[in-house]
């Protein structure tokens, strides 16, 4: 199958190309490093030619509902305009569990992503995922100042992005589900200390401060909205072991 991946570049997009190719098929990577911008639409209708697939990974480093709505309602549109257009038989988002629930900046975009999926004349698939185990790394990347790294307050439990990336392959080789069952990690885990843990792992004596994300939003991270409830698909790798393997 020839399978686009939109944020082919990304933590789990770049994983989910390899994947795909491992697999015997022929991924088409939707990026601006290879021609296309998702926001304008440029290069879109030469990328999906002739392609039966889409997966759509693309994220956006912001925590405004305002600005994460502008570019999820925006890529997504374009991704599925250009898509109706090329014949293309299944669109399948990747999501994340329990944003429904959770009126967070971010989540709030990814809502509004679904909406569109969910109402378009595309055949669809949506699977919400957990957090990432890599998700540790971009809070200490994103959220580190003076010696300090602020983290908010969540329950999660975390996967690989490998193995969502295994999980995201099996859905777009079969036939679309729309909602399709959660997914999950091996066992809860609290954001704060899986960030203190990586920090250990790499020496750092950094000081983790927990946030206390205000609100409704945040009683729900605390309170394990984030975590699936009857997941399909449950990964093996646990955050220590993904640690241990970066070693």
């Amino acid at each position: 199958m020839k399978i686009a991946v939109a944020g082919g570049t990304g933590v789990v997009g770049a994983v989910t190309v390899t994947r795909l190719k491992m697999a015997g098929h022929e991924p088409v990577v939707l990026s601006r490093g290879t021609g296309t911008d998702l926001v304008s639409g440029t290069g879109l209708a030469e990328k999906l030619d002739g392609v039966d697939a889409i997966i759509d990974v693309t994220s956006t480093a912001t925590t405004s509902a305002r600005a994460a709505t502008d570019f999820f309602t925006t890529t997504t549109g374009n991704l599925l305009s250009a898509g109706a257009a090329a014949g293309v038989r299944h669109h399948l988002l990747l999501s994340i569990v329990g944003i429904d629930v959770t009126p967070f900046g971010y989540y709030i975009g990814k809502v509004a992503q679904e909406q569109l999926v969910s109402g378009s004349s595309v055949p669809w698939t949506i699977v919400r995922a957990p957090q990432f185990h890599e998700f540790a790394e971009q809070l200490v990347s994103r959220g580190s100042f003076a010696g300090m790294t602020v983290v908010p307050g969540m329950l999660s439990a975390p996967m690989s992005a490998r193995e969502v990336a295994a999980v995201l392959v099996d859905l777009a080789e079969g036939p679309p589900q729309g909602y399709a069952a959660e997914i999950g990690g091996p066992q809860p885990e609290k954001m704060t200390s899986m960030v203190r843990r990586l920090l250990r792992h790499q020496g750092s004596r950094r000081l983790v401060l927990p946030l206390r994300v205000p609100g409704k939003a945040g009683a729900a991270m605390r309170g394990g909205a984030l975590v699936p409830k009857d997941p399909g698909v449950v990964g093996f790798q646990t955050f220590d072991a993904w640690l241990e393997e970066k070693s």
